[in-house]
Formats: C-alpha cells, sequence, structure tokens
C-alpha cells in the first residue's frame, strides 16, 4: 500500500515523466561540464545525480512491479555512493556505479519499449527518445568507470595514462555516442576498447531505428490519396 501511495505521489510531481527526465540529463551533463572540480562542486554534481534517480525511479515506474524495481536498485545506489564519498572509498564507488547501471540499464530498455510500441507517436514518446539517448551515453559513463576501475591504467587522458573521473567518463561516453572521437581520451586495454565499440553500435543503431520508426508513423501521401478515391 505504501509502495503504491509513493509510486502514485511521484506520478503527479513528474507528470510529464519523460520531459523532466530528460530535462534532468542535461542539467546533469551541464553540471558536470561547468561546474568546478571542487567539494563544493562535487555536492552539486551529487544533488542533481540524485534528481537524476528520482526521475528515473518516476520515468519507469509505471506499475507497482516496475517501481519496486527501480527502488531497489536506485536506494543501494545512493547509499553506496554516500559511502563513497564519506568514506572516499573507490570500492564503495564501485558498488554505487554497478546499482545505477543496472538502473540506467533497465530505465533505457523500458524507455525504448514504450517508445517503439506500434502505436501513434506522442511527444511524451519523443522526449522518451530523447532520454533514452542520453540515458545510454549516462550508462556507458558508468561502464566506463568500472572498468577503469578492475583494469587500472585503461585510459589515456590528455597523453598521460590513468584513471576516469566521473566526469570524464560521461564526456568520454557522449563523443563515443556521437561518433565524434576528439582523442584527448582514449582506450587502451581490450576491455575498454570492447566497451567502446558496443557503445558506437548502439549510438548508430539507436538513432536508425528511431528514423525508421518516426517515417513509419505516417503513411506516404499516396496513400492518402487513394484512401480517398471512389
Amino acid at each position: 500500500m505504501g509502495i503504491g501511495a509513493t509510486r502514485d505521489s511521484l506520478s503527479h510531481i513528474f507528470f510529464q515523466r519523460c520531459f523532466w527526465l530528460f530535462v534532468v540529463l542535461l542539467v546533469l551533463i551541464g553540471a558536470v561540464s561547468f561546474v568546478p572540480a571542487s567539494d563544493h562542486g562535487r555536492l552539486i554534481v551529487n544533488g542533481v545525480n540524485m534528481f537524476l534517480l528520482i526521475a528515473t525511479v518516476a520515468a519507469v515506474g509505471r506499475t507497482t512491479l516496475s517501481f519496486l524495481i527501480a527502488l531497489l536498485l536506485a536506494v543501494p545506489a545512493v547509499w553506496f555512493q554516500y559511502l563513497g564519498l564519506w568514506r572516499d572509498s573507490d570500492t564503495d564507488l564501485a558498488w554505487s556505479w554497478m546499482f545505477s547501471a543496472a538502473l540506467y540499464f533497465m530505465t533505457t530498455a523500458y524507455l525504448l519499449r514504450y517508445v517503439f510500441q506500434p502505436r501513434i507517436m506522442t511527444q511524451d514518446k519523443l522526449f522518451g527518445a530523447a532520454a533514452a539517448y542520453l540515458l545510454i551515453g549516462v550508462l556507458w559513463a558508468y561502464l566506463y568507470a568500472m572498468i577503469g576501475f578492475v583494469y587500472p591504467q585503461s585510459y589515456m587522458i590528455v597523453g598521460q595514462p590513468g584513471r576516469l573521473v566521473y566526469a570524464d567518463a560521461l564526456y568520454l561516453s557522449i563523443t563515443v555516442l556521437t561518433s565524434t572521437g576528439f582523442g584527448d581520451i582514449t582506450p587502451l586495454t581490450r576491455p575498454a576498447r570492447g566497451i567502446c565499440m558496443i557503445e558506437q553500435i548502439t549510438g548508430a543503431l539507436f538513432v536508425a531505428i528511431l528514423i525508421a520508426r518516426l517515417a513509419g508513423v505516417y503513411p506516404p501521401r499516396e496513400s492518402y490519396i487513394d484512401d480517398r478515391a471512389p
């Protein structure tokens, strides 16, 4: 009963769930990019991350089961993130990254299922598609960070081997997803390169399939003419 009430409350707050998820994702990218790398800046980024987790749970939680699963992934992600920052523990942060990656993978799969339903394309679905695209970048940022934790020295950062911080991981993920490839951060180990290739393929297929989905929403103009013909 309490879970259902919480889900309903979030649905009222985040009435346009996909829109608010998209907005929070943009705010996260902006915060990671422009907030200074200080203790105050980390506090701001972690606050935005908290709102992202809440918006993600709200977007996924259209049913009680999906809401419960999202909540079970979001709570340990927040807890381990808090422990990692409080104790300055990379292991706790790695656990937070793992739960966050699982949550965003589930959310991306849910949004794609929602967007590609064979029904009319609504404004909410368009924001859902945009949010899913950005979520792929956020998901892979956590995967890059986990690869760097398990395999140290997996990346060359501006000519020097090192470990990725979250801001660098998100930057790398967005450049790989969009096939920009500036080359200032490059993978060195096989697992890191494999993750990059999978993200490149995922990003290309996502855009191609989304365009095909949008093109199939409305039939060609000739079909309207044929339907009106006696």
